[in-house]
């Protein structure tokens, strides 16, 4: 019995990665953004960060999502970053 029980959470795993490859190819078309302006908003984000703090790129998040607007509760777009801040760099004023 325990056999299966390792297959249904695999199927269920799979299952849940496809679903949310899914809903990031409908944002992206709803919000008619390529994956490339994606990497290009992405780099762009990066590279001005990186002028302030040390980041961690290897936990470094950004993703286009899907979300409600508090004023009228209408779907709207949202670029969604989480930027680990090793350091900030140490600027002399």
């Amino acid at each position: 019995m325990g056999l299966f029980r390792i297959f249904n959470r695999e199927e269920k795993r799979s299952k849940n990665i496809a679903k949310e490859r899914l809903k990031l190819v409908l944002i992206h078309d709803r919000a008619h953004m390529s994956p490339k302006f994606l990497q290009m908003v992405e780099g762009d984000i990066i590279r001005v960060i990186k002028q302030y703090a040390e980041i961690d790129e290897e936990e470094l998040d950004i993703k286009l999502t899907r979300m409600k607007r508090e004023s009228d509760n209408m779907p709207m777009s949202a670029l969604v970053a989480n930027i680990p801040i090793v350091k900030i760099r140490d600027f002399e004023r």
